[in-house]
């Protein structure tokens, strides 16, 4: 421990993001808001969050949020490092686009908007956050964030000033949002192999066409209506082109275990059009042993020569992503806010993906657990003269 009561190697930590914090009242407070994340109440707020840094009353803790002068992109992009040289593997790495629903009570949340509840089947008021996780066999951890603007929001521009929205901010659709993140990563540097979607981004033909033109290998989820051009030139539904396979051509295979669980389906793929002399083409499906009726359906792009179980391996570990936003949500406070500007959202949601790559390097077998000293953590995995396969 230090004078601040937080332990030493904490500190040390943080210190990677000063130079984010200019002036010395934010700068000394983000490790306590930080830290206090990582507490153990049952519920964070700006109460909680004061008490557990021992201070008299909340105001500290909101200004940090709402008014501090600090750059929380600047912080973004600290945290992506962090991670990445944490768990990066230039051979093995995956960006993996997931969402959160934040429930708010009310509407003046910033993106704030009814949907229904697949927990209560019930119309509730929530947020919706994107994210960008990285992933690799070492480990998983989140790298980006953006919170989701719907119309109602982005046509009302009085209702988008009040809670602090700039009248430069636009609508985007979700897959917008993903590839914006994706941009991002790829603008970095960051070190990976395929981006993996859920049907959400999959379904968004932009989305795909861009990545294709950028070269980018990705396994996107798509709806079973999703159209698509096969070898033959025919333009047909995937679930079409998946239910004609022959039984002789799905393979059982199993993927997963650590957070994601273990998992067995069968797996089919078709070639689609080839792509270029680099990159074919793929419809892969997966589909449950139990109930031959629950089938997924995947369009893939990446390499020639690309098999089977490593199709079916990176469409299955999207999953990832899901024990990733749990995670963050139950240990570092990702949902533990009462803000409703829309720049204290990417403040505290930004400060609670620090606690959780925190705990992530914490975890990593490469830490040295006793001393609990995360200022030094190990390299990217590469091998000599290594170029990241897709560039």
């Amino acid at each position: 421990m230090n004078e601040s009561g937080l332990p030493r190697g904490f500190v040390v930590f943080c210190a990677q993001f000063a130079a984010r914090f200019p002036r010395v009242e934010p700068r000394r407070r983000m490790p306590a808001y930080v830290y206090g994340l990582l507490g153990g109440a049952g519920r964070k707020n700006g109460w909680t969050q004061a008490e557990a840094a021992g201070e008299a009353g909340p105001e500290g803790m909101q200004r940090l949020l709402n008014a501090a002068s600090w750059d929380e992109d600047g912080v973004r992009d600290d945290t992506r490092e962090v991670v990445v040289q944490a768990v990066g593997d230039v051979w093995q790495g995956r960006l993996i686009v997931g969402d959160l629903w934040f429930r708010k009570r009310g509407s003046r949340s910033a993106g704030a908007a009814p949907r229904v509840s697949e927990e209560s089947g019930r119309t509730e008021n929530a947020q919706a956050g994107i994210f960008l996780a990285y992933a690799s066999e070492a480990g998983v951890g989140l790298i980006d964030r953006e919170l989701y603007l719907p119309w109602e929001w982005t046509d009302d521009r009085n209702r988008c000033r009040t809670a602090g929205i700039d009248d430069s901010v636009t609508y985007e659709s979700p897959a917008d949002l993903a590839r914006a993140m994706i941009d991002r990563a790829l603008d970095a540097g960051v070190p990976f192999v395929w981006v993996t979607a859920g049907a959400t981004y999959g379904r968004s033909e932009p989305l795909r066409r861009w990545l294709e033109e950028r070269g980018v290998p990705h396994i996107l989820e798509v709806p079973g209506d999703c159209r698509v051009t096969t070898a033959n030139l025919q333009v047909r539904n995937v679930d079409a082109v998946i239910g004609e396979l022959s039984e002789t051509v799905w393979h059982r295979l199993s993927h997963g275990g650590g957070a994601t669980g273990h998992r067995v389906r069968d797996w089919a793929a078709v070639d689609l059009h080839r792509s270029g002399q680099r990159h074919g083409s793929w419809l892969l499906a997966g589909r449950s042993i139990t109930d031959p009726s629950d089938v997924t359906y995947h369009l893939c792009f990446g390499p020639v020569g690309s098999i089977l179980s490593e199709l079916a391996r990176i469409a299955d570990g999207h999953r990832a992503v899901e024990g990733c936003l749990r995670a963050a949500r139950e240990r570092s406070g990702l949902a533990d806010y009462q803000v409703r500007g829309y720049r204290a959202w990417y403040r505290h949601v930004t400060l609670s993906m620090v606690a959780a790559a925190y705990l992530s390097i914490l975890e990593a077998k490469t830490t040295d657990r006793d001393s609990g000293d995360v200022s030094h953590v190990r390299t990217v995995r590469s091998r000599p003269n290594a170029v990241a396969p897709w560039w």
